[in-house]
């Protein structure tokens, strides 16, 4: 038995609603919002795949690889820790879907096996999907790459066909997972207010009205307590007849100190997020190669299948099992159980796993990022082969991902503070604290190892 929680703060905003910015509200109150992002990325999304399918087979040369993998993917996880969510809000793949449902969709209940194992097929997912970059090459291959995302509009279309609102990008999208993740970190908070939403029977929010559709992740603002399948539509904010909504500001990761239904799926995830940037990293390190050669001399193969699943279950594996290591002893510390201590504390890896990442991408963007410019200048026959892709030189790349990884540190270290102060007495706060403390500057030193050896360029 857990002792009774301390003190749990209300996961609500109470003060700085910036709906009452007149601007700001009537933007998101407007029918232009989102339609006005959606339409012009949905058509950027349509010049991709026709870059990554039919454009030049050299990741170097191709506009669309530059797109996607050097600007658009390092820009997501800044975007989850500024405003949460809302890159979902505006996603060609969630408004591929609003199409198909407007047109053909058939509006079946949610199946019961995607509610329940949803998170754990969006863990394998993402797994398998890292696993296959570095396997077949996705990022290096553009039509490898325009593959991909071909299956996965395939994949939406058709969900959209025949099941309600957004049940791929809630249940099924691996993005979809991360980004959940990643957006409890953000600065940005959307909820209804208790005191007004207690008194309404309207359930506009969630059902939705002439004015918009409802929750398209199926929330109910009314209830609602976390960022994690909030998309900053402001559905909710155009259907709700008490103006109950708040949109504030908040310091980030503050939503990881109180997790009032932790999930185990969920903190998993932030494991193997910490485990898929150290593949990141070392796949990238000019020493990998040797780290094959290894491998191959230790399994007896030169399979590069082989090596590198090896090398990619191990880090998978590190990271949980080292969280598993701390949930054991502090369960002898708290008398929590097992479970219960590794789901609450996984989700203070959070701020860790969001710093490292952005660092790892910092390098794509920094050290690879005027690959877009001259890219786009190839699509007019202007050749610049042999130009320096970076925007800044590796020692100021390095000691802003030093600073970041320090930044997740602190992060992770003041969540794992507050969990453990929200959930136990005084005396267990700070017992409770010291193993999952060490975990996490475990998971730092790791990663300033990694980012201070050299790494190749992906461009």
């Amino acid at each position: 038995m857990t002792n009774s929680p301390i003190q749990l703060q209300p996961a609500w905003p109470t003060s700085g609603n910036l709906l009452r910015h007149k601007w700001i509200n009537r933007f998101l109150r407007s029918r232009w919002y989102p339609a006005i992002i959606q339409w012009p990325t949905l058509m950027i999304f349509g010049f991709i795949m026709f870059q990554l399918l039919l454009g030049p087979q050299a990741a170097h040369d191709n506009f669309g690889t530059a797109l996607t993998w050097v600007l658009w993917w390092p820009l997501i996880p800044i975007i989850f820790l500024f405003v949460g969510r809302f890159w979902c809000a505006i996603c060609p793949f969630a408004t591929i879907n609003d199409l198909v449902q407007k047109f053909v969709g058939n509006n079946r209940p949610v199946p019961r096996f995607l509610k329940k194992y949803g998170i754990w097929i969006i863990d394998a997912l993402f797994i398998f999907i890292t696993w296959s970059d570095h396997v077949w090459g996705v990022v290096e291959n553009p039509f490898g790459a325009g593959v991909l995302m071909l299956a996965l509009t395939t994949g939406v279309i058709v969900s959209g066909s025949f099941f309600e609102r957004r049940t791929f990008c809630r249940h099924v999208c691996f993005l979809g997972g991360l980004s959940g993740n990643y957006a409890r970190t953000g600065m940005l908070s959307l909820r209804g207010t208790p005191e007004i939403c207690k008194t309404c029977t309207a359930a506009a929010c969630y059902k939705g009205t002439d004015k918009a559709p409802g929750c398209p992740l199926f929330e109910f603002p009314k209830t609602m307590t976390s960022n994690a399948n909030c998309v900053m539509c402001a559905d909710c904010i155009k259907n709700c007849p008490n103006d109950s909504i708040q949109l504030t500001v908040r310091p980030p990761t503050k939503e990881l100190w109180f997790i009032r239904k932790p999930r185990l799926e969920e903190a998993f995830l932030s494991a193997v997020i910490m485990g898929i940037v150290f593949v990141q990293n070392a796949t990238m390190l000019d020493v990998w190669g040797s780290i094959l050669k290894w491998l191959e001399q230790v399994t007896g193969t030169t399979s590069y299948y082989v090596t590198f699943t090896i090398t990619f279950v191990m880090a998978i594996i590190l990271p949980v099992a080292l969280l598993s290591l701390a949930s054991g002893v502090v369960s002898k510390i708290n008398k929590a159980t097992f479970i219960e201590n590794f789901a609450r504390f996984g989700y203070a890896i959070i701020a860790l796993d969001v710093a490292v990442h952005i660092a790892h991408n910092l390098f794509h963007l920094l050290a690879e990022g005027k690959s877009i410019v001259y890219t786009a200048l190839g699509l007019f026959g202007t050749d610049v082969h042999g130009a320096s892709p970076a925007i800044l030189d590796m020692g100021t790349i390095q000691v802003l991902q030093f600073g970041l990884i320090a930044l997740g540190l602190i992060g992770s270290l003041y969540a794992v503070y507050r969990i453990a102060r929200s959930n136990y007495s005084k005396g267990q706060v700070w017992a409770t604290f010291a193993p999952y403390a060490v975990l996490m500057v475990v998971f730092t030193a790791m990663n300033v190892v990694l980012f201070s050896l050299p790494m190749a360029m992906r461009m």
